[in-house]
C-alpha cells in the first residue's frame, strides 16, 4: 500500500493514500484540524477528571498525542482505546513532525505511542493506551466510553464504517452523557446518528470546513 508524506498549510505533516485519493487530515492543517474537532469540541467538553476514550482510526497517532498533552495539562486520567486495521510502518511515523511543532517533550511520548505493543494496556502514567489491531466491522468495542473520536476515512471512501450498524455499536458502548465528535457533517451521517438515539449538534468547523458534528448519548 503506497502512502505519501505531505505538508499541510499549518506546517504539520499528514499522509496521502493515492489508492483512495484521500488524505489523513485536512490540507488546511493537520494539527489545527485535530485540535479543533477532537480536543476543543470533544475532550475539553468532558467535565470528569477520569475518562475513557475510544478512537476509530489510530492513523498517525496525532489525536492520541494531542490528548496525552491536554490530559497532562488538565491533570486528567485517560484510558485511551484506539482501533486500527492498517498500522503505519515506523519508516513513516518517524518522519512526522508533530513533536517538533508541539513541544520538545512530546517527541519521546509520540515515539512511545507508536512503538507500544498492540492489543494490551500500555501505562504512560495518567494516560493508559490500548491499541487494537483489528477491523471495527468485526471487532468488539470496549464498553464504558465517555468520548469517541470518529476519525475514519470519509463516508465516500469507506462507507461501511459510517453505517447505522457501526454507530449503534458505538452508541451501545458509551456511557450516558458520552460524546462522539467527527469531522463529517454530511446529512446522511447526522441522520444515522439520530436514528441510533444520539442528540446531534452541528458545530462550526476548523479552517477549510464549514461544519463538524458532535453527538451526545
Amino acid at each position: 500500500m503506497q502512502i505519501e508524506l505531505v505538508t499541510t498549510r499549518d506546517g504539520s505533516h499528514s499522509l496521502y493514500r493515492p489508492d483512495l485519493d484521500e488524505h489523513y487530515h485536512s490540507a488546511f492543517g493537520a494539527i489545527q484540524e485535530s485540535m479543533h474537532i477532537f480536543i476543543k469540541s470533544g475532550f475539553e467538553r468532558i467535565p470528569i477528571k477520569q475518562l475513557q476514550i475510544f478512537e476509530v482510526g489510530f492513523g498517525t497517532g496525532l489525536n492520541a498525542l494531542l490528548t496525552f498533552l491536554k490530559a497532562s495539562e488538565l491533570q486528567k486520567k485517560v484510558k485511551y482505546f484506539s482501533i486500527e486495521k492498517y498500522p503505519l510502518a515506523p519508516e513513516l511515523t518517524n518522519q512526522l513532525n508533530y513533536p517538533s511543532i508541539l513541544q520538545a517533550k512530546s517527541a519521546e511520548i509520540f515515539d512511545g505511542l507508536h512503538r507500544s505493543a498492540w492489543d494490551t494496556d500500555i501505562d504512560f502514567g495518567q494516560f493508559v493506551l490500548h491499541k487494537i489491531n483489528s477491523d471495527i466491522l468485526i471487532s468488539q468495542i470496549p464498553s464504558g466510553n465517555d468520548l469517541v473520536y470518529f476519525d475514519a476515512f470519509s463516508p465516500d471512501k469507506d462507507p461501511l464504517l459510517w453505517s447505522t450498524e457501526i454507530f449503534q455499536k458505538i452508541h451501545n458502548s458509551m456511557n450516558t452523557g458520552g460524546v462522539l465528535v467527527t469531522y463529517s457533517a454530511k446529512g446522511e451521517v447526522r441522520r444515522r446518528l439520530l436514528s441510533c438515539g444520539f442528540h446531534v449538534e452541528k458545530l462550526a468547523g476548523p479552517p477549510g470546513k464549514i461544519h463538524i458534528l458532535r453527538a451526545i448519548k
